[in-house]
C-alpha cells in the first residue's frame, strides 16, 4: 500500500500531465522550480562570497599582525597561586607597556596571572601601527569561522526569495479560490435541477 504512494513520479508530481490541472497550477509549478533554484544558487554566492571575505580578513590580520614584548607598570592585584599553576581563572587586568615598531610607547591594560610583579614581561598582540589588539586567529580557526559566517549568510540570502515564493504562492492559492468559488456560483444552482 505505501508503495503506491510512494512511486518514482511522486516527486515530479506537479510536471506529470493531468486533465484537470489549471493554468495557474502549471504557472506555480515552474515557479517553484525556478526559483529554488534562484534560492540554492543565492544562497551558495552569498556564503561562499562572504566566507571567502571573512578569511581573507583573517588572513590580512594573521599577515599583519606582531606580537610585541611589553612590560607591566604596575603591580598586578591580587596573589599568585602557592602551587604555581597558571589558570585562566587566575587573571587579572593590569598596565603593560610596549614599544610600537616606529618607535612609540603604548601603554593599555593586559591579563596577567594574579600578583605578577610590575617590570614582568608580558606578550601583547600589535596592529602596524603597534595599537594593542587580540591575538589573531590561527588558519584552522579562520576556516571554521568563515565557514560558519559564510553559513550564516547563505540561510540570510535564501529567506528573501523563500519569503517571495511564499507570497506568490499565497496570492496564486488565493487567486485559485477566487476562481472556484466563480465556478461554483455559475454551476452550484444547477445542481438541484433533474435532467429528465
Amino acid at each position: 500500500m505505501a508503495r503506491a504512494v510512494r512511486g518514482p513520479g511522486r516527486w515530479l508530481w506537479r510536471w506529470r500531465r493531468n486533465p484537470l490541472k489549471r493554468r495557474s497550477d502549471r504557472i506555480e509549478s515552474w515557479f517553484l522550480l525556478a526559483s529554488w533554484v534562484l534560492t540554492l544558487l543565492i544562497a551558495v554566492a552569498a556564503g561562499a562570497g562572504v566566507a571567502r571575505s571573512v578569511e581573507q580578513e583573517l588572513a590580512r590580520e594573521r599577515a599583519e599582525w606582531r606580537r610585541a614584548e611589553a612590560q607591566l607598570t604596575e603591580p598586578a592585584p591580587g596573589t599568585p597561586r602557592d602551587d604555581g599553576r597558571d589558570s585562566r581563572a587566575d587573571h587579572v587586568w593590569a598596565t603593560a607597556r610596549w614599544t610600537a615598531p616606529d618607535g612609540a610607547s603604548h601603554t593599555g591594560q593586559i591579563r596577567v596571572p594574579a600578583g605578577s610583579a610590575a617590570g614582568t614581561p608580558v606578550t601583547v598582540w600589535t596592529d602596524r601601527e603597534g595599537r594593542q589588539v587580540t591575538r589573531p586567529t590561527t588558519a584552522s580557526e579562520a576556516r571554521f569561522r568563515a565557514a560558519l559566517v559564510g553559513a550564516t549568510a547563505a540561510v540570510g540570502a535564501s529567506l528573501i526569495p523563500v519569503a517571495a515564493v511564499r507570497a506568490v504562492r499565497r496570492r496564486l492559492e488565493e487567486r485559485r479560490l477566487e476562481e472556484w468559488g466563480d465556478e461554483w456560483a455559475r454551476l452550484g444552482p444547477q445542481w438541484g435541477r433533474s435532467t429528465s
